[in-house]
């Protein structure tokens, strides 16, 4: 008689821990896809545009828009110093409907740069932004608690993740 191999061992699907950085990089995509169609959707609810001169809110959107990209992909390949940069060099052009999203990405990279108050910071910026902005709050939540368990407040970290995972349950305390 043969002996089943597969015995005392669970068939079936492993479970995988998603990592912080891919976690990072999908809600970032998530939240720069909502602000496009934010943005989309405004440009059509005002109808074409004047000729009159606009001071330059365009330039400075198209400029922001694109460090805050840039700062993206420089974070998901690992290059925090000069992602951080480029979310400066964003930040500095003012544009108010960015900063949100800016500051919670922002949040994540001074996480990887072991500079936990200022991620607390500049997740708060985004946690506190008007607006129904959940994916980025929820995002921001869990760059905030990434920095206070690195802390060591654990009680706040957990608050944090449980206010992340409430947003978007894929966020799950690590």
């Amino acid at each position: 008689m043969s002996q089943n191999k597969t015995k005392g061992r669970k068939i079936g699907p492993e479970k995988k821990r998603v990592s912080r950085k891919t976690v990072i990089a999908i809600g970032v995509v998530i939240v720069v896809c909502i602000v496009a169609a934010a943005a989309g959707l405004v440009l059509m609810k005002q109808g074409p545009l004047s000729p009159a001169p606009v001071r330059n809110t365009s330039n400075s959107f198209t400029s922001a828009g694109a460090y805050y990209c840039m700062s993206v992909d420089l974070a998901y390949a690992g290059n925090y110093n000069e992602a951080l940069q480029d979310a400066d060099l964003a930040l500095a052009q003012n544009v108010s409907s960015l900063i949100p999203v800016i500051q919670s990405n922002r949040a994540g990279i001074l996480v990887e740069l072991g500079r936990y108050n200022d991620a607390i910071a500049a997740a708060d910026v985004a946690i506190d932004a008007p607006g129904n902005l959940t994916t980025l709050r929820s995002i921001a939540w869990y760059n905030k608690a990434n920095a206070l368990k690195a802390l060591g407040q654990n009680a706040e970290a957990d608050a944090a993740y449980a206010n992340a995972s409430a947003l978007n349950p894929n966020l799950k305390h690590p």
